[in-house]
């Protein structure tokens, strides 16, 4: 199945996805598997080069026209990857200490720079179904990682990253909040 990024202003990206009954169809696991794949994909330079893509490190199913719950993360960590294929992700609870990537986010789907931090919880929790282990999991995860999530989570709801910047002062340091360098 080839994929194609949808970028803004296109309105699916605004419109809040609908949940997917489990088990999963045939074409679910298709499209989610081949959003998995585009993810890998697109961090191989000579591939993305070729194919003119952007690298990522996660796409959500409404960047390539699918108003469905489910995104997939692939990105390398130390010596492993994180490595989800996730149907209707759900945040059961964040942290009041919020962190904010001290260069700013960026998404598949946009094509111009946003400048100022993007604050999010610096730990959740989310509750999904993941297709790599066929079961319901339970992620916790800190910092990065529960950027990446959150980041994800909230194209599922039509909300995307440079929504979180404040507009007045986008670079404005928060009280119980700290910056990833």
């Amino acid at each position: 199945m080839k994929l194609k990024v949808i970028k803004e202003p296109n309105p699916v990206l605004r419109k809040r996805c609908a949940e997917i009954q489990l088990p999963l169809s045939e074409s679910h696991e298709k499209l989610l598997r081949a959003m998995l794949n585009y993810v890998i994909k697109s961090q191989d330079k000579d591939y993305a080069l070729k194919n003119r893509i952007r690298e990522g490190i996660g796409i959500a199913a409404p960047q390539v026209g699918f108003s469905v719950r489910m995104i997939a993360i692939s990105y390398a960590k130390g010596e492993g990857r994180i490595e989800y294929a996730l149907v209707n992700p759900k945040i059961i609870s964040s942290s009041i200490r919020q962190i904010a990537i001290a260069k700013g986010e960026g998404c598949l789907s946009v094509e111009i720079p946003y400048e100022g931090y993007v604050y999010r919880s610096s730990k959740i929790t989310v509750e999904a179904f993941d297709l790599l282990q066929n079961k319901m999991i339970s992620i916790v995860a800190f910092d990065f990682d529960a950027i990446v999530l959150q980041h994800e989570i909230d194209h599922l709801n039509g909300v995307m990253f440079y929504d979180r910047i404040n507009i007045k002062n986008p670079y404005e340091e928060k009280v119980n909040s700290f910056l990833l360098k």
